[in-house]
């Protein structure tokens, strides 16, 4: 229990039906709701975009089609420390698919997913913008770039002792 006698996931479903509330008569309301609710959650699990599809009166097929389609809305939970790898034209040419493979191999994770004491979520991207430094990982707001394969290991190392 919380400090105000409910538990965090009561906390949380009052929070999305008020935010299903302010935009339920709202016209193109269901991408605002679904940003929102991910900012509550952290992600939209299948039980958030059922809730969502009742209160806004849409079907769920609909709501799952856009946080499919949309890249920033997630199905599962991110970890303290988001990796993304760049696989843009340049980054791949330069090995980012190869530096990719063992980040999964280093984290125990494919991409999408987040590792079970929650400090990595890994994804893939398009690109950074950082084209001159490929291949290129972010991990949150730092960037690694000219990467090999070999130094996946240091650089996930020092986000775990951080965390130690």
């Amino acid at each position: 229990m919380s400090k105000c006698g409910c538990t965090c996931s009561d906390a949380k479903e009052k929070q999305l039906q008020e935010i299903i509330e302010k935009y339920k008569n709202t016209e193109g309301a269901l991408i605002p709701v679904l940003h929102e609710a991910q900012e509550v959650y952290g992600y939209l699990p299948l039980s958030v975009q059922s809730k969502i599809a009742e209160g806004l009166n849409v079907p769920l097929a609909e709501v799952y089609g856009v946080v499919t389609f949309y890249t920033q809305f997630s199905l599962y939970p991110k970890g303290a420390y988001k990796i993304q790898v760049c696989l843009g034209t340049a980054c791949y040419v330069k090995g980012a698919a190869l530096v990719l493979n063992e980040l999964q191999k280093e984290l125990g994770i494919e991409v999408g997913k987040c590792t079970e004491d929650g400090k990595f979520s890994l994804d893939a991207c398009r690109c950074i913008g950082a084209c001159g430094l490929a291949p290129v990982i972010m991990i949150n707001d730092d960037v690694y770039g000219r990467l090999k394969p070999e130094d996946v290991k240091g650089i996930i190392q020092k986000y775990k002792d951080m965390t130690e």
